[in-house]
């Protein structure tokens, strides 16, 4: 057993976990924070996509002793004080989910990609969302939603496209 220390959703955790423990079992299992989801447990999915230190990755393919000292963010920490995000009010507004399994994943990943790419053309978001794999949707209104959450993000109205 390891014991490491952590903090997930601004919120510090000292816990014990084997070795080989996936960080998505952690947060799961031990934390349960279920929002992320486990889809392939090969890295292709994306379904569960947290933010490491404010970067973007599949938690499946990290272990959780990776995480030690880090920050991690799920999805559950990305609305503020009751108040979805702009992305999540946005994948509701423009319909960008189906069953909804993957847009966990797809949220964390798009919103990412906002903070690098605040003014993202339809190429961009469709490209920056290629590690993510829905199986509903032809993707459309998810690259919807995440132009209308980049127009909220910058201060515009935000009205569907």
């Amino acid at each position: 057993m390891a014991t490491i220390t952590l903090t997930v959703n601004e919120k510090r955790h000292v816990v014990d976990v084997e070795p080989r423990t996936l960080l998505v079992e952690l947060l799961r299992e031990q934390l349960r924070l279920t929002g992320t989801h486990v889809g392939c447990d090969t890295s292709q999915c994306g379904a569960c996509t947290v933010w490491v230190d404010g970067k973007a990755i599949k938690s499946c393919a990290m272990l959780a002793v990776e995480a030690d000292g880090g920050a991690v963010t799920t999805i559950e920490g990305l609305a503020t004080d009751g108040a979805l995000h702009p992305m999540q009010e946005a994948f509701h507004a423009c319909h960008g989910l189906q069953c909804g399994f993957c847009t966990p994943g797809m949220v964390m990943t798009a919103t990412d990609l906002l903070k690098r790419h605040p003014n993202p053309t339809e190429d961009e978001v469709r490209h920056g969302l290629e590690g993510n794999f829905c199986r509903c949707t032809g993707y459309h209104n998810i690259v919807r939603s995440v132009l209308q959450a980049a127009e909220a993000m910058r201060g515009g109205n935000g009205g569907a496209r």
